[in-house]
């Protein structure tokens, strides 16, 4: 289990973290979210030892995680972290990267963990290609890889698909989350991309102002934002009479089919936004921007109602 304990941290007096404590299991996924400058990073690289911390303790199981002025090489056998900098080597290919951190001795193992390991990211045609050849999340994709080589039993992960092409996130999310379950290996997150999260994630936990202003199941978060932030990360959403609603849970309606006039509002059409299967509607409600899904376009300064 990891242990994060009343731990504070800021640079040059100005503090970034403030009195943070939560727990994670073997083997669960946690997605930390926040606005950028939130602390995200920062409290990865405390949790991996990159930093010392000024106040609080970290623990892995009955190991206490500490900074620099304690290990002359920083981190620990059974935790990786996949930073925004890859810190590759671009002069040898995919497969001896990711070969290079195990061991030698065993030779036919060692080729076996490798071929199994670009398969879970998805680079099968790129085995033999130098490093410095790839593209950026194709180097995203080698470092994910050559931190679980060596199977750790904690990975931390910042931003980790944020380089990768839209069209090749969602299996490799699926495959690098769904080897991390098959293998017990926890996963802490940072991310500002609710993909990474929903189906995937067991707790998320969210970072304002310096602190944890929540922590649960993605699935209850959404359901029940109690906050617009936390709404945000889910997508569009609208504050009515200080109730908040996503884009999705406001209907337009036709004029001839109203029934109940005090659940309907009016309305005035802005803009219209093709979004796939739906558009998304930019309303004028009073003094009030809404947005609501719906099928059709609907042009500008059309007068519409709508209900919850």
């Amino acid at each position: 289990m990891l242990q994060v304990k009343n731990i504070s941290f800021g640079y040059n007096k100005t503090l970034v973290l403030d009195n943070i404590s939560f727990n994670l299991e073997k083997g669960k996924n946690l997605a930390i979210i926040g606005e950028s400058g939130s602390g995200k990073s920062t409290l990865l690289k405390l949790i991996y030892g990159e930093y010392d911390l000024p106040q609080g303790e970290i623990f892995w199981k009955d190991t206490q995680i500490l900074g620099p002025k304690h290990n002359l090489v920083i981190g620990y056998d059974f935790m990786k972290y996949v930073s925004q900098e890859f810190d590759l080597m671009p002069f040898i290919t995919v497969e001896e990267n990711i070969g290079k951190h195990l061991s030698r001795f065993y030779p036919e193992e060692k080729q076996k963990r490798t071929t199994e390991l670009i398969k879970v990211v998805q680079l099968e045609d790129f085995a033999k290609t130098k490093v410095k050849n790839l593209s950026g999340g194709q180097k995203q994709r080698v470092a994910l890889a050559r931190a679980l080589a060596k199977q750790p039993e904690i990975l931390l992960l910042d931003e980790p698909f944020s380089h990768i092409d839209n069209f090749k996130k969602q299996s490799l999310r699926r495959s690098v989350f769904s080897y991390l379950k098959e293998h017990n290996i926890a996963c802490i997150v940072a991310t500002h991309d609710n993909n990474d999260v929903l189906g995937f994630a067991d707790e998320m936990l969210v970072l304002d102002q310096k602190k944890i202003i929540a922590k649960d199941t993605p699935q209850n978060l959404y359901s029940n934002p109690k906050l617009p932030l936390i709404a945000s990360f889910f997508g569009e959403f609208n504050v009515i009479d200080g109730e908040i609603y996503y884009a999705h849970q406001l209907k337009i309606v036709d004029e001839d089919s109203l029934q109940n006039t005090s659940a309907t509002k009016k309305g005035v059409v802005k803009n219209s936004y093709f979004n796939g299967d739906y558009w998304l509607v930019e309303v004028e409600h009073g003094s009030n921007t809404l947005f609501i899904y719906h099928r059709t376009l609907i042009e500008a300064e059309t007068q519409i109602f709508f209900s919850f």
